[in-house]
Formats: structure tokens, sequence, C-alpha cells
């Protein structure tokens, strides 16, 4: 007694071929299908290239295209060839052209042999089938599916849904209870006999060619009436990603398939020459009596899953566009933003970059060009400073200056002059820490000396952006770290706001400053919005100012800010 081997072929005859040789020389009768679709000059060449094995024989071709009834009628006659022409053979497993075997074959017909009525067979109701793709559960066993999925997609979704309409459904034959599982089996002479010799077949024929994917369900389906053991796995290792598309084994993943113990996989590359050789030829190979268990190689796969829905923090993938929020986080890493800081004080960037190590910009968004720290024109990853080719997508800018720049906190300023597009984005971002002086742009145009009429109309339109942008600040689905704190506030007491600030940023550990970065000269400042009312325009984000005003007062009450948690 021994175990028949059913090959489905169409492509990649030279792998093929080497495979049928080597299920043929350990004892394996062999029937191979090729798919109607190959042309008959290659079959016929094909055919005449295995002529010299007496055990491997050709069965009826069918055209087998994905979904369809093909498939399951190769199966059959297959089949029916191999029961009819070998007496010999217990069990008959079906494999594909693209299929390996990773043990000595002598193991599987051993295997199998101490489990002489044992079916292997993945066998599930649709109910607890968990890795159908494409939203046809039990809709594929009582809906009809004349048209092809993957040459006419638009009829086949416009039946699919003039049935739902009307509400039709199918009738299951004799009461059958559908299941499904890999097309990939092992099953008994007795039940693969069963199926194919019952006096119903033609009913359950009938109705599993109209049935969507049938070779996912035939067997697995009717293998629950005939069979007295079904083990409900498949012997085959096959991996499917989260579209449900079959993984390609390479020759890089040698290791990872002995360590799964299986007797045979698909899908492997025809190219991968490195595992045909390993497995088909290797003399010295070590021979395994372990269970097959491709679930150790699960977590493996669930990394590989993980990684292309999700990638890397701050790394953005076509494979998860258009889908919004499918990021495994916004940005590579945590960076700060600050709003009204280099207004309001003088040489900011640089004390901020003395007292944490960061790397400080200027006004990233600004108008003209992205003012990189120290003057830069490109920093890491070739980002220019071109203002142009920041804006066509400002989104990918600062994400690619994150992950270019992996390992150093970034900081940049930005203000109601700027480009303000991005600011949705930082506020959507947990790496985000934005603080805000709210009215800080009035220090600029306080020391313009430039005509009040202008300065009145520059001083309204730039409230009204910063206004529209504290608003975007405070909505209640941000996920940054926001503070914020009106010029007024935060001139009485600077010290407390900025060492929060420092601390937070952590470059040099936490340390006490021992002095805040020095005030732009404010002397007359409240007259000048004193005149702006007067004028008209009532400036209100940067709090009470007293007309007298003229720097901060360090032993004035400070007022905590207001703040936004994560």
């Amino acid at each position: 007694m021994t175990v028949g081997v059913v090959m489905l072929v169409h492509t990649a005859f030279d792998r093929a071929e080497q495979v049928a040789r080597h299920w043929a020389a350990a004892g394996c009768p062999v029937v191979i299908h090729v798919d109607k679709a190959v042309k008959t000059d290659r079959y016929d060449r094909f055919v005449q290239t295995l002529s010299d094995l007496e055990t491997v024989l050709f069965s009826k071709r069918h055209r087998c295209e994905w979904g369809t009834w093909g498939l399951v009628a190769a199966s059959q006659d297959a089949s029916e060839l191999m029961l009819t022409r070998f007496a010999e053979v217990r069990h008959v497993y079906l494999a594909s052209g693209s299929c390996l075997p990773l043990r000595p074959v002598e193991e599987l017909i051993d295997y199998l042999a101490d489990r002489p009525r044992t079916d292997f067979i993945e066998s599930a109701t649709t109910a607890d089938v968990p890795w159908t793709v494409g939203g046809l559960d039990e809709e594929r066993f009582t809906l009809h599916f004349p048209f092809s999925w993957r040459r006419n997609r638009y009829l086949f979704d416009a039946f699919v849904e003039l049935q739902r309409r009307v509400g039709y459904r199918r009738s299951l034959p004799n009461g059958i209870v559908p299941h499904m599982g890999s097309q990939w089996w092992c099953l008994t002479r007795q039940t693969l006999s069963a199926i194919l010799q019952d006096p119903e077949r033609r009913k359950y024929d009938a109705y599993f060619r109209r049935v969507w994917i049938p070779d996912e369900s035939y067997f697995q389906s009717l293998a629950r009436l005939y069979s007295t053991n079904i083990e409900s796995r498949s012997l085959t290792l096959s991996k499917f990603d989260f579209q449900g598309k079959p993984h390609i084994f390479y020759d890089d993943h040698l290791q990872l398939l002995r360590r799964s113990d299986c007797f045979v996989a698909r899908k492997i590359w025809p190219h991968a020459g490195r595992l045909y050789d390993a497995f088909l030829t290797d003399p010295n190979r070590a021979t395994s009596r372990q269970e097959p268990n491709p679930g150790k190689i699960d977590r493996i796969f669930a990394k590989a899953v993980e990684r292309r829905t999700r990638g890397r923090s701050g790394l953005y993938m076509q494979s998860r566009y258009p889908n919004i929020g499918w990021e495994n986080g916004v940005t590579a890493g945590k960076y700060s933003v600050f709003q009204g800081f280099s207004e309001l004080f003088e040489d900011f960037e640089t004390w901020l970059a003395r007292a944490t190590g960061a790397q400080v910009h200027g006004h990233l968004f600004a108008k003209r060009r992205a003012e990189f720290a120290g003057g830069q024109t490109v920093v890491n990853g070739a980002l220019s400073d071109n203002a142009g080719l920041r804006d066509n997508n400002s989104k990918a800018f600062l994400t690619n200056l994150l992950w270019n720049t992996r390992g150093e906190r970034q900081c940049f300023q930005l203000g109601p002059q700027d480009n303000i597009d991005i600011l949705w984005g930082l506020s959507r971002d947990p790496n985000a820490q934005i603080s805000v002086i709210s009215g800080a742009w009035a220090v600029p145009l306080f020391k313009s000396n430039a005509n009040f009429a202008d300065i009145r109309a520059k001083a309204a339109a730039l409230q009204k952006i910063e206004s529209g942008m504290l608003d975007t600040l405070r909505s209640p689905d941000v996920k940054a770290r926001i503070r914020i704190w009106s010029m007024a506030e935060f001139i009485e007491a600077p010290m407390e706001p900025l060492q929060v600030i420092i601390d937070e940023i952590g470059q040099k550990g936490l340390r006490r400053l021992a002095e805040a970065p020095r005030l732009e000269p404010l002397a007359g400042f409240g007259q000048f919005l004193q005149n702006l009312k007067n004028q008209g325009m009532h400036p209100y984000l940067m709090g009470d100012f007293p007309v007298d005003i003229v720097a901060r007062n360090p032993d004035a009450p400070r007022r905590k800010p207001y703040l936004i948690k994560k």
C-alpha cells in the first residue's frame, strides 16, 4: 500500500517534472492534470519528458480558472484515474505543480500508514472560518455565480447585488451542510471513492458548479458525509496574507521551511533553486519524526502581516494607502513645536539648542522657505528648503524629516504667518509637543515701525488666523501634548513653563534652568495694543496688557497654562 499524488500543473513545467520524478522515485504513483489553457505543443513536450515513467499518468484536461468549477473537475478526473489504475494506493494526496516535499517521501508514507482510516482535509463551517476575504461567506453557497470574478468583475458584482435585492436563495441538496477549507487535501481511498461514486453525485456537482470558489468547499463538504475520521487540517504548508493571497517561498526561507516539520509546502518560487536542491537532491538530509506543525512558524508570518499592514512608526507604505489611520504611528519619534517663542524671545533657537541638545529649526513652514537649523538648504534625506516642494505634500515633508533624523529630537517654530496646513495633522499626532504663546505675533509688528494702517490690517489678519489655529488645537479629538498661554500670562513668570518644556524634551536630563532666554524689549507694547484698539482692531489674544507694561515681573503670581492632555 502506498500514497498516490494528484498534481495540478499550469506553469513551471521543469519544476513540476522534477517534483513528479521525486514522488515516483519514492514509489508514489502520480497523476498530473495540466490546465487546458496551456498550449498543445507545450503540453505534448511535458508529457514526452515524463514518458519514461510508467507510474506517471496524465488525466483529461480542464480549463482551471481561479474560483471556478474547473479546478474541482480536474481533481475529480485525476483522482478517478488514480483509483482505477493504481489499486495499491491507500491515500490520495492533492498537490500543485508549485508544491515541494519538505521531508523524505518515505516519512509521509509511514505517517499515513499509521493512520489508514484518517482523512486530512481542512473542513469547517462558514461560521467558524476566519480567513475568508471578499465579503462572501454563507452567500457563496446560497447565490448563483455564473460569471468569472477575474474576467467579468462588473457582471459578477452586479449579479450578486441583483440576487440580494430580490432575496434569492438557493436550497442545498439533501440538506448538505457547507464546509470550507484549504484546497490541498489528503483523503483515504474509501472516502474519495465514496465521493466520486455517490449516486447523488450529479446533483451535488450541479449545485457546486455555481458555488463561488468550489475547490475550497466541494470535497470539504462531501467528506463530512462519508469519512469515519477527519482531521480538519492540511498536511500541506500554505500561508496567506491579509488579502487572501498566498505567500511565495524563496531561497531565503530555507530554514523557515525546515523548522515547520511539514511534509509539503506551497507556493515555491520556480527559480528558488536552493530550495529544490535542499529538499529534493540533498542525500544527507536529516530525517524528522516530528508531527507536522505549521504553527511553529505562525509567529513569523504574523509579524510579516503586521509589518505589511501597520509598518514602522512614521514610515508610510503603498500597501496602506488610501486607508486613513492605518499608520503605525503618524511620525517616527517625538518632536516639539513652538508658536510665538521666537517672536517673544531674542535668539530663542540658539538658546533652546544649547539648553536641550536638540536640533532646533526656525519656521519650517515659512512662506518663502523651510528655515532649517544653521541656515542649511538641504538636510538629512536630501530634504530641500524649497517651499514649493515642501508644500506639495507638507505631511510627507515632516514625516520624512523625522524619519531621516531618528534618534535626534527635532524642534521647530510655527506661527500664523506660516503655511499652517500642517497644523491639523500635528494636533492629531501623539508624538507632537506643541507649546503656544498666543498673540506673540504682535511683537514683530510692534518693532516694525511700519505705517500704522498697514500694521492694523496685518494684525487683524494674523489674529484671525491664530484664532482658527487655537480652535484646531482645542478640538476634542487632539492627541498631541498641547500647552497654550496668552502672552500676558507667560511673561509674568516665564521660568516655570520654560522648565516644563525643557523637562519634556529631556535631551540632557532633568535640571533646573539657570536663566530664561532674553525677552524682546517691550517698553511701549501696552500702548501699541491700545492704539490698535483705538483704530477699531481689538487684539484679545495677547491677554490683559496694562498700557505701561515694559517687561516681565519675576515676583508676580504664577498662572497655570491652558493645558490639553493626550
